[in-house]
């Protein structure tokens, strides 16, 4: 429970909350646009340059159902301190990185340090404000969570365009010294040394499963899969991490998880479920900043303006369905959003080299629609039905699992699109036959077959083709995700009682 000063400030730490929420939000889209010039300035491939995504996205993943215990042992304020300031330095850190190593591991480090930053800032606010002011707040709070989605793209694409893509981190300097300064001045400190013992067998065998399956998904296209000693190692390591964990959480007196989530049908079912909504999300905006820039010759602004409605369709959502929440079935709610992102990945599948920006605008704000539907009601029916001693707990758990979506998603569809981009140069390749006279006489006169600088260029344009063809065949993909998803809804049920929208979590 919060102290007596914590409230008679909670206006100013509220602030500060919200400052490091919007700092950690921004993260996840704000280098999205920029990667395509991180690719150039450290020489990566574009299946190596996700890594630069999904590093952040594990790290997260890993450190998130930690921080609960770490709230416990050591102290919300210190906890908090200690994300902030190395979030921070972590992003100076990114700014100032010279290879795709030094980038990728600083961005482990913004994973690791900023994972509590929006789990323990939300338990924060519900225990500063009473019953009757908390649905206010915690819109107010969303709001700042959904600030990045929004903004981050077209704030990126800025900063890319006029300054550097270094930017895109320097810009958390001030937000997080602002937000360390009013968590320290007006939040009260309290003491560690409580809580269930830790069980680091359990948390062990859980990092080495999700640290080896991600490398595996991120290394096994370029080393052709299971042909290498690598990939099968990681497979193993993976194998065995999971194995060792799932034993442990069976049989430990305090495991890493309490055995009861799995007991509750909502939560899991809703876990699962957030699973592959990660992988729809976070994906798409992986893909689509890449797709505007090499292919269309978009500037990292104008592609930034192009993903923003995206964010404001979210938005728009996230508060008509505050009014919903109660009142409307949950399940209901939840079908309307996986309808409208089916739709928007439908629309996509019908992008082409020759479109404006319309399409990319339309079908991102439908999915923005269709995303902020989905989120607040799946984490309220996740939660819905489990015991309120649980829900610090959950809250770790089904962060984790979005976040592992996220991950495995981005490095699945980077490597499809290799893979297809190949498949159909090949196949548009084999159609090009110097000796026939009708593709001769098709061919404009840049595309000369018989000079070498013609044929340069004849592939080029093969090549941005099949790009196109593969992004297409991934969002085709996504929308079959969505569609298969859709019959989880069966398996939820909705509590008798309306549920407290205040558990929704937003980020």
């Amino acid at each position: 429970m919060a102290s007596a000063s914590d409230i008679a400030n909670r206006v100013p730490i509220t602030v500060a909350l919200m400052l490091a929420t919007v700092m950690n939000s921004l993260d996840t889209t704000i280098a999205n646009v920029a990667l395509p010039r991180i690719q150039g300035n450290v020489s990566a491939s574009p299946d190596q340059i996700t890594w630069v995504l999904t590093s952040y996205l594990i790290a997260t993943a890993i450190m998130t159902p930690l921080s609960g215990w770490l709230s416990v042992r050591i102290g919300r304020k210190r906890l908090f301190m200690i994300s902030i300031a190395g979030f921070t330095a972590a992003s100076m850190l990114c700014g100032i990185a010279t290879s795709l190593g030094e980038i990728v591991a600083f961005r482990l480090l913004q994973g690791l340090f900023g994972a509590s930053l929006i789990p323990l800032s939300q338990a924060v606010v519900l225990d500063l404000y009473p019953p009757r002011q908390v649905g206010q707040v915690m819109a107010l709070w969303g709001a700042a969570a959904i600030l990045g989605p929004i903004f981050g793209p077209a704030l990126g694409g800025w900063l890319t365009d006029n300054l550097s893509w270094r930017w895109v981190f320097y810009i958390n300097l001030p937000i997080g010294i602002l937000a360390l300064a009013g968590v320290t001045l007006f939040m009260s400190s309290e003491g560690g040394g409580k809580g269930r013992p830790f069980d680091f067998l359990g948390f062990g065998a859980l990092t080495v499963f999700i640290g080896a399956f991600q490398l595996m998904v991120d290394r096994g296209p370029s080393l052709d899969w299971f042909s290498s000693p690598e990939v099968w190692t990681e497979a193993i390591a993976a194998l065995i991490g999971m194995w060792v964990f799932g034993v442990q959480t069976l049989s430990a007196h305090h495991p890493f998880f309490h055995r009861d989530l799995a007991l509750d049908r909502n939560f899991v079912t809703c876990t699962v479920f957030a699973f592959f909504i990660g992988i729809l999300l976070f994906s798409t905006m992986a893909l689509l900043p890449p797709m505007m820039q090499q292919l269309m010759g978009y500037s990292a602004l104008e592609s930034g303006l192009a993903s923003m409605p995206r964010g404001l369709g979210s938005f728009v959502a996230m508060f008509v369905v505050g009014r919903l929440i109660g009142r409307v079935d949950t399940r209901l709610i939840l079908m309307v959003g996986l309808s409208l992102s089916t739709l928007a990945l439908w629309q996509m599948t019908r992008f082409d080299l020759g479109m404006t920006s319309r399409p990319i605008v339309v079908s991102g704000v439908i999915q923005g629609l269709g995303i902020g539907l989905i989120f607040v009601p799946l984490s309220t029916l996740a939660f819905a039905t489990l015991a309120p001693v649980h829900r610090p707990e959950a809250t770790g758990v089904f962060t984790l699992v979005r976040s592992l979506g996220a991950s495995v998603g981005i490095s699945i569809m980077q490597a499809l699109w290799t893979m297809n981009t190949q498949v159909v140069h090949a196949s548009l390749a084999a159609h090009v036959v110097r000796s026939d006279p009708v593709v001769r006489a098709a061919m404009p006169p840049r595309f000369d077959l018989f000079n070498p600088g013609g044929l340069e260029a004849l592939n080029g344009e093969v090549t941005r083709q099949a790009a196109m063809v593969a992004y297409v065949d991934d969002f085709r993909l996504m929308m079959i995700i969505t569609l298969a998803v859709m019959p989880l809804l069966l398996f939820m049920r909705t509590p008798r009682f309306a549920p407290d929208p205040a558990h929704a979590l937003v980020d």
